[in-house]
């Protein structure tokens, strides 16, 4: 994970969080002195130093438009490398450079922007074939969030992951998001199961499936009733373990 700032280190805190949740063995945290120092008080054993990893997480919480020269220069270096990126919101705006296999996760504002930057014509109401098109220009696997989060790669292929809950549409749960692919997509290339663009795609798709398996089981166990009750990003992370256990059929 190579996330959070010094303005926004929430974000690193809740990225690294999900990606241990989520059933990683490992998880590495590059950044800056605030925001490591919060990931390891959350999380201690994650290990804070660089070196060899089988994915990586980037842009969570940080902003292009302040970001450093040193910096900068270390992201294109992972967008250059062999090991898959998920790449989030301040990190972007470097996709045109990037040749390493990639998931992109924009919103629909982050999408409009990104689109611009590829010369694509604004999108219009249908977010499946708007995260095609973009996929096919980018190269990479889009996951376009959402209520509705759509997964589209550049050979056409598309997905549509149902939200679950409308709770899930609060602060940081787009890290969380980022946290649970990378994990996935680090798990998958530590059992050599990651061969091309489409199984990028899937592991994208589970991520967003699981993330919003992991929204509804923290809804309903803040209440009662049936609607579920509002939740946090962090109850999100915390409610991963239920949904990795469902979803490998242990509940």
């Amino acid at each position: 994970m190579r996330t959070g700032s010094q303005a926004y280190p929430g974000a690193a805190v809740l990225g690294v969080e999900a990606a241990w949740r989520t059933g990683l063995g490992m998880v590495r945290y590059i950044g800056p002195e605030r925001p490591t120092a919060l990931v390891l008080a959350r999380r201690p054993e994650t290990v804070a130093v660089d070196g060899r990893v089988q994915a990586w997480v980037i842009g969570s919480g940080t902003d292009a438009a302040t970001r450093g020269s040193d910096e900068t220069t270390a992201l294109r270096g992972i967008l250059s490398g062999a090991a898959p990126v998920v790449v989030d919101a301040g990190a972007l705006d470097l996709v045109t450079e990037a040749a390493a296999p990639r998931i992109l996760t924009p919103h629909d504002r982050e999408h409009a922007r990104l689109r611009d930057v590829f010369d694509l014509a604004p999108a219009r109401d249908d977010r499946v074939a708007a995260a095609r098109e973009t996929a096919e220009a980018t190269g990479a696997v889009v996951l376009l969030k959402g209520a509705t989060t759509v997964v589209a790669a550049p050979d056409g292929w598309a997905a549509t992951v149902e939200a679950g809950t409308p709770w899930l549409a609060t602060a940081g749960t787009g890290d969380v998001l980022a946290g649970v692919v990378g994990a996935l997509v680090a798990g998958a290339v530590a059992r050599d199961a990651l061969t091309d663009a489409a199984s990028l795609g899937a592991l994208a798709a589970s991520g967003a499936w699981l993330h919003g398996r992991a929204g509804t089981i923290a809804a309903h166990t803040a209440a009662s009733r049936a609607g579920g009750a509002p939740i946090t990003a962090l109850d999100v992370a915390e409610a991963l373990p239920r949904a990795v256990a469902e979803a490998l059929g242990d509940d």
